[in-house]
């Protein structure tokens, strides 16, 4: 890895943290808090690619897990992995390596075309690890965590359409779109 990749991965984990340090809104009927740390996967996977976005968000989990109250709501360390929201961590690698993948995939970045994968395998990847694990954790059916998961949806959508907005025009950029084609075709 190049320093230029290893600035940029650095860069996206610390600003997963920042969006750690947007208070997070807590619901009454479910211990997972909404943050806006899942525009940060969404953004790593779409501006630096498949390889550097699931790096970043690896780097970020490990500072979380050695301590830094980096999460929303100033949580960290070892344990926010084994609580309720624990598989929507676990997710965020293999989220930003997807919607890294597949974003540059394309042979023309469209809007609509970022935006329908944010939304079908960004967010759906997410709850698709997210959802069981908080299931098991909260010892609650599969199904109650759906119905009880519906309320992060429109949340997730406006994200999902931020990320989409900032990364079309950011790899509109000379030296990201450079990067991002050189890191795609190492995948």
């Amino acid at each position: 890895m190049k320093i230029l990749d290893i600035t940029y991965v650095a860069l996206l984990a610390a600003f997963m943290g920042v969006l750690g340090f947007v208070p997070p809104i807590m619901l009454s009927f479910t211990p997972v808090p909404i943050t806006l740390q899942t525009l940060g996967v969404l953004l790593a996977g779409g501006v630096l690619g498949p390889r550097l976005g699931a790096w970043s968000m690896t780097v970020f989990l490990l500072v979380v897990a050695a301590g830094a109250p980096l999460l929303s709501g100033g949580r960290g360390g070892i344990g926010v992995f084994v609580g309720p929201s624990a598989g929507y961590l676990f997710s965020y690698p293999l989220a930003a390596l997807l919607v890294g993948y597949l974003i540059h995939r394309f042979s023309k970045f469209r809007l609509r075309n970022i935006l329908l994968v944010n939304l079908t395998v960004g967010i759906f990847f997410l709850y698709l690890i997210g959802i069981p694990v908080q299931s098991f954790i909260m010892e609650i059916s599969i199904i109650e965590t759906i119905k009880l998961s519906l309320v992060y949806l429109p949340g997730d959508i406006l994200k999902a359409t931020l990320a989409s907005y900032i990364v079309y025009r950011l790899v509109k950029s000379p030296v990201i779109k450079r990067t991002i084609q050189k890191n795609a075709e190492t995948l």
